[in-house]
């Protein structure tokens, strides 16, 4: 196992943890150093705001712990592509590097629908990486979403 997917293996446990409260599974994880300095999983539902991003979430939790909200230096990695809202997040904290397990191509902004995190125009660009425990990654949202449906039906 690399370097990458060790850190996504921590985003998945979050990912795991939404699941485990009927939220859509996605789990983030923020590294600086090597070591993991906040978590987050997507709290949605269960909080009743459209903001609780599993990004969201962690990147609050890391400049509360940096004392900054500048988080130069650090990574995140993230089982699903993040939206606009968290990519504007990622580019506002800085954060130097994206790592991301499965793409969206309805909702992501880090290279599906845009990439915002590589614009020209902006004072910040991260560096990407994507397809990091990919199958992983989709396995749990696509028994959610199966689940979800049956459980609709009955």
């Amino acid at each position: 196992m690399n370097r990458d997917e060790y850190f996504m293996k921590f985003a998945l446990k979050e990912a795991k943890k939404a699941y485990d409260k009927g939220e859509v599974p996605i789990g983030c994880v923020i590294v600086k150093d090597d070591r993991i300095i906040a978590r987050g999983h997507n709290q949605v539902l269960n909080r009743k705001s459209g903001i609780y991003h599993a990004e969201i979430i962690a990147i609050k939790k890391a400049g509360k712990k940096l004392g900054d909200f500048r988080l130069e230096g650090t990574e995140i990695f993230i089982t699903l592509e993040p939206c606009c809202m968290c990519a504007g997040a990622i580019i506002n904290s800085r954060i130097k590097r994206v790592v991301i397990g499965a793409m969206d191509i309805k909702r992501g902004f880090c290279g599906s629908i845009e990439n915002v995190l590589d614009r020209q125009e902006l004072n910040h660009k991260s560096i990407i990486e994507t397809g990091v425990l990919e199958n992983e990654c989709l396995d749990i949202l696509q028994e959610f979403f199966k689940n979800l449906r049956s459980e609709k039906k009955k």
